[in-house]
């Protein structure tokens, strides 16, 4: 049993924390329904908010990301080709690629879009195809399931993982081609659907 100055110290301690934390929360709610905080895109957030928000993201990914199953021989040259193809059409222009910068646009957007020349290093081959698929809520990053097809995105994924290697003369010649040869076709709703190619 724990004896009366045992107890005090429990007690004051206990006191102490919801102190606290009821300081804490009305402190929040002051900044929150006060309108302090800016969201306007020409500032950074605060380094507490990068950080909270980047761990939060990557944590959520990784639970999200562990049923994936990666399909096997995903890194094939036609692959990589067609990837590097899709993702000039549709990502260099935010996140940049082997010696070429993001557009103004992405550059302006905030939390600025970051490159992908150490996607490798920081996400799994299963966690890169969930963001791709899902998105990132109130990054700007699209979730892409709605307008690219599967093979499409493990095409993007195979890309941004052999990216890190690539130099900006293997860029340009896998992306001499242009457009994305067609092989995607979209509902009237604007979801990707596979077209004879089949798997990816």
């Amino acid at each position: 049993m724990l004896s009366n100055r045992a107890r005090l110290i429990v007690k004051t301690m206990v006191l102490t924390l919801l102190g606290a934390a009821t300081i804490g929360a009305v402190g929040g709610l002051i900044v929150l329904r006060g309108g302090f905080y800016d969201l306007s895109a020409i500032t950074q957030h605060y380094a507490l908010v990068y950080t909270v928000l980047g761990e939060g993201m990557q944590y959520s990914v990784q639970n999200h990301a562990r049923e994936i199953t990666v399909p096997p021989n995903l890194n094939t040259p036609e692959r990589l080709q067609r990837g590097a193809l899709v993702y000039q059409a549709n990502c260099v222009q935010c996140h940049g690629g082997p010696g070429v910068a993001p557009s103004t646009i992405g550059m302006s957007m905030q939390p600025a879009p970051g490159p992908l020349v150490d996607a490798d290093v920081n996400w799994k081959t299963r966690e890169l195809y969930w963001i791709t698929r899902n998105g990132i809520k109130m990054s700007g990053m699209p979730a892409w399931e709605y307008h690219l097809s599967e093979p499409d995105m493990w095409a993007v994924v195979a890309f941004v993982g052999a990216m890190p290697g690539m130099t900006s003369q293997d860029f340009k010649r896998m992306t001499a081609g242009g457009a994305v040869p067609p092989h995607v076709e979209q509902t009237a709703t604007g979801r990707a659907q596979q077209g004879q190619e089949g798997q990816p």
